[in-house]
């Protein structure tokens, strides 16, 4: 495989579903397809355990995407590696604001472009960055020290989501090792800040990468999301009034104000919780609006009323739900809270909009490749595919709703993402992997090497 790294001109991006489909895969071929992956399973286990031995937490990610490079590189793609500018996003629909610097925030994709291209072109999408591992002490093992005991391989980003992007690699190596390739443009597309903007996925499509479709391999225990919540972070700050603690009556705790205004907070959590009876995709959800204060600082001494204390939250938002009016409903809340507060009425909190301001999304316009991807996984998994919603949120937003792209999130099962003791099961990902490797070959096309 060869070619640049570039992606094609902007006027072959988008006409989904009227490029000449595929042939259908006869049982043989798919038998060997499926056998190719097992053979380098061991291989992609491997590889698999040395990039998440590479912490890559925002802001430390550019040897994890060395790694990926040298992996695209090893497969003979076009690589494209470039560093994100915000002046590039901010005007863009869905870009989270971000006020750190991005100095090192490097994306990278391997381009797959054959000379006349036959098939159904695709984009293989997966986020290199990982979430804080939290105190070592908590975890059973050092968290950068993958291990693999029952059938799990442990690790901080083990499944959310290297094993994602590494079954993605070995998909198209399966292929390869048979003598074929894809028929269309395939784009691998490693990025960075899923887990706090998704600004890396927007850079992609800035940079002018389209295509017929798009499916990520983040942790699904092998079903199909077709609608997620919107997420969006703030921070509130609080001030307060400092005396000594002799007197305390006398001056106003922050902290005790920030708690104040939380317990409101939880209140609107119950008020949007119960717009789900009329929200088609979560109406039989039992709680899918979570507020989670995730951080929270203040005070100087003990022996001091605190003069500050600032927390931050995320908060989902329903699909029949404006992100603008839902922001707006926030900051009317902690407003009309401060006003009856003998000194926050006076020193109003500040709300400061900083991180995930990402749209909710519904899958729409996918019947033809969630026909493809459903075919795929009945062979492998012997049953049918089922759908889900979530209540989180991942990069298939942007291809959906700002590109028109068909975006599936479809991947292998992995338990304690965010939490201690990560991990992901071994043979979901061969699983996953084999359906993969199916779903490239239906949907692209092959042709020989």
């Amino acid at each position: 495989m060869s070619g640049t790294g570039v992606p094609r001109s902007q006027h072959l991006t988008m006409t989904p579903y009227l490029l000449q489909s595929p042939r259908m895969l006869d049982s043989s071929l798919k038998t060997k397809i499926m056998n190719e992956v097992d053979r380098r399973f061991d291989d992609q286990t491997k590889v698999l355990a040395d990039l998440v031995k590479i912490p890559s937490t925002r802001f430390r990610e550019a040897p994890a995407q060395d790694m990926m490079a040298r992996l695209f590189k090893e497969d003979g793609l076009g690589i494209d590696r470039w560093q994100i500018k915000i002046d590039d996003l901010k005007h863009l629909p869905g870009y989270s604001p971000h006020s750190q610097d991005y100095d090192d925030a490097w994306n990278v994709v391997g381009a797959w472009r054959p000379s006349s291209p036959k098939g159904r072109s695709l984009i293989l999408n997966g986020h290199i960055d990982v979430v804080p591992e939290g105190p070592h002490e908590m975890w059973s093992r050092n968290p950068f020290e993958p291990a693999v005991k029952d059938g799990w391989l442990y690790g901080r980003g083990s499944g959310d989501m290297k094993a994602g992007l590494i079954l993605n690699v070995y998909a198209l190596r399966a292929l390869k090792a048979l003598g074929f390739q894809p028929a269309a443009d395939v784009y691998q597309q490693s990025v960075v800040e899923e887990e706090c903007t998704g600004n890396g996925a927007l850079a992609c499509l800035q940079r002018g990468y389209r295509a017929d479709a798009a499916l990520i391999p983040e942790p699904s225990s092998g079903v199909l999301t077709i609608a997620q919540v919107g997420v969006m972070w703030f921070q509130v700050k609080v001030t307060g009034h400092p005396v000594h603690v002799y007197k305390a009556d006398a001056g106003s705790n922050a902290i005790e104000s920030a708690f104040r205004l939380i317990q409101q907070l939880r209140e609107l959590e119950k008020k949007w919780n119960a717009k789900k009876a009329h929200d088609k995709h979560f109406c039989d959800h039992h709680h899918p609006v979570n507020f989670n204060v995730g951080k929270i600082a203040g005070g100087d001494w003990a022996s001091s009323v605190p003069a500050w204390c600032t927390f931050d939250m995320r908060v989902g938002v329903l699909p029949s739900q404006n992100l603008k009016e839902c922001q707006q409903e926030i900051e009317d809340l902690i407003r009309h809270a401060a006003a009856n507060d003998p000194f926050l009425g006076n020193n109003p909190p500040s709300v400061t909009w900083e991180g995930f301001q990402a749209e909710p999304f519904v899958l729409k316009n996918h019947e033809k490749v969630r026909e493809v991807l459903a075919e795929a996984h009945q062979t492998v998994f012997g049953a049918a595919l089922q759908d889900k919603t979530s209540t989180g949120t991942a990069d298939n937003r942007f291809f959906g709703l700002y590109a028109g792209i068909p975006a599936l999130v479809y991947g292998p099962q992995s338990d304690d993402i965010h939490g201690f003791d990560e991990r992901v099961n071994l043979e979901s990902v061969r699983k996953i992997t084999q359906a993969t490797a199916l779903f490239i070959a239906e949907w692209c096309g092959l042709e020989k090497v």
